[in-house]
């Protein structure tokens, strides 16, 4: 879109999607895991309804992860800021209910955020989406494998994994994640290897298309009718 699309679109409608990521190691993975998924599933969500997509924000917080090469994180005073910040321009744009689809676990303080800011802006709506532990996909999550978690099977698409990468066949037991979260970044390299916390590397992509279509389902109709009349 241009200038001009977005100013006819708010002449009749005040919904955006604002995609929150993070670049941090996905083992095998792209470093963008964090990225892509956020930002298409908006994408593949929000198309048929005509709601503009921003650019998804590519930094988060994962000091934890600084011990991987690539792994890019944020200070937490500076990420907030820059929530708000984007909250205020999307406000004064004319934008007055924003679905939030965040990727990475550890934007979490942006949520607690996209309270205050409400409470500031009592006539804006912010939706705070960590897709893939709604309730929906979650379910389906767990009907497929239970053994699920960062940098596993649930978080490898198509269009997350890199190609000429082979991946291990083995299914790695589910880590510690109390011990995993006192470590420091190069103990927690040294725990947790490779960056998987735990499960099977990789799962049929017809299953994997099926938690897909069941998390595009469920964004879809926060964006329909997930907002205060």
């Amino acid at each position: 879109m241009n200038w001009m699309q977005v100013e006819q679109y708010l002449g009749g409608d005040d919904r955006c999607v604002l995609p929150l990521g993070s670049t941090e190691q996905h083992g095998y993975l792209s470093l963008c895991v964090d990225n892509i998924l956020p930002e298409k599933l908006a994408h593949d969500a929000a198309a048929p309804l005509g709601v503009p997509v921003f650019p998804v924000q590519p930094y988060g917080l994962t000091p934890y992860f600084r011990g991987y090469p690539g792994s890019v994180t944020l200070r937490l005073a500076t990420y907030l800021s820059l929530i708000r910040d984007l909250l205020d321009s999307l406000h004064e744009q004319g934008f007055r209910r924003i679905l939030i689809v965040n990727g990475h676990g550890g934007n979490a303080p942006a949520q607690g955020l996209a309270g205050e800011w409400m409470a500031d802006h009592p006539d804006a709506q912010v939706r705070f989406h960590n897709w893939w532990n709604a309730p929906r996909v979650w379910a389906q999550v767990q009907a497929t494998d239970t053994n699920a978690s960062h940098a596993s099977w649930m978080e490898n698409f198509p269009w997350t994994r890199l190609e000429d990468v082979a991946l291990p066949q083995e299914e790695k037991a589910a880590l510690d994640l109390d011990r995993l979260r006192l470590l420091p970044p190069k103990a927690l390299r040294e725990y947790l290897g490779e960056g998987n916390y735990g499960g099977r590397f990789q799962r049929p992509d017809s299953e994997m298309q099926a938690i897909w279509d069941v998390a595009v389902q469920e964004t879809r109709e926060l964006l329909q009718n997930g907002w205060v009349k």
